[in-house]
Order: C-alpha cells, then structure tokens, then sequence
C-alpha cells in the first residue's frame, strides 16, 4: 500500500542514490513533459531539497516549466531486488551560470562547467512511495556515453555555447 509524506525518509535519500535511472515530468500548461534521466546527475541536499544538473541537449523544455511556474513530478523505481516506486512532487528554481549557486553546486558533481547547462532546485512538497509490483526486473550495463560526447564535440567545435544561448530562456529574476 503507497504511503505520502511532506518529505524525504533517510530510506528514500539511499533509495535514490542508489538508482541509475529517474523520470522527470514537468507541466506549465496543457502538454506534460516526461524524460529519462541517467548519468549521476541528482543531489539530495536535504529532506525536501534535490538539485539537479542539466546537461545541453534537447529542447530544454524542463527550463520553460520551471520559468513558467510548473508543477514536477521525478519518479525513481527499483529494477532489481525489491520493488518500490517513489514519487517526489516538486517546484523548481533554475540556478544558471554566473547566478552565486551555480559554482557550489558545481563542485558536488564531477562535471566540467562548460559541459553543465544549468542546475534545478526542486523544493520537495510531497513524496509517495508505492509498492511498484509491476515494474520488471532489469539489469544495468552502464551509461551511454552519447550524450556527453556531443556535448564535448560541440564544445571543441566552438558551438555549445551558441547552442546553450539558443537554447535557454533567462529566469525571471522577480520570480526567483
């Protein structure tokens, strides 16, 4: 049976640190956005603080959510061993270059700065777990290294910080 509280469980803080995969849907309107996350990307920085990285990539509709005041929602679920889903209901606040965060945030990761977008602070509001008897048992070879080779690519390439520009919309600092 799911079960709801206001904020992370030391139990839930291990449970995501120990999955490879995650889920984040955001909506600021009518469509709901959903994309799978790898890579060691996501930070619990207390029981209702996660931080996350973004790499470029894709069209950054996470940003646009979090501009526009979005509802989000990051799933972990167990592939192996015991199942267990567990959903975090959150805001974000966008934390981009030159803003004061950006750089502490950066050093609780092993990224180089160029190759880091930008970083989301959800502020955890409800957190369920349910019994995730469905979820298949799946076993984890490693990363793709796709993603981070692009980005490494076009960084070489003197393009990523063209693309990035392109790519992002500044937060509304009256929001923040």
């Amino acid at each position: 049976m799911g079960t709801q509280h206001k904020s992370l469980s030391d139990a839930d803080v291990q449970f995501i640190k120990n999955q490879k995969l995650f889920y984040l849907a955001s909506s600021s309107g009518k469509e709901v956005n959903l994309s799978p996350k790898g890579y060691d990307c996501i930070r619990v920085l207390d029981a209702n603080t996660l931080l996350f990285m973004s790499y470029p990539g894709s069209g950054n509709r996470t940003h646009t959510d979090a501009v526009n005041n979005g509802e989000f929602t990051i799933v972990f679920n167990s592939f192996e061993k015991k199942a267990k889903i567990l959903r975090i209901f959150c805001r974000a606040k966008i934390v981009g270059p030159g803003m004061p965060r950006f750089d502490n945030y950066l050093e609780l990761f092993d990224e180089r700065r160029e190759l880091v977008r930008d970083f989301f602070e959800f502020s955890v509001y409800a957190v369920e777990t349910s019994c995730g008897g469905s979820v298949p048992f799946m076993e984890y070879k490693g990363e793709r290294p796709s993603l981070k080779k692009w980005v490494v690519k076009m960084d070489k390439n003197h393009k990523l910080e063209d693309y990035k520009e392109d790519h992002f919309q500044p937060p509304d600092l009256h929001k923040l």
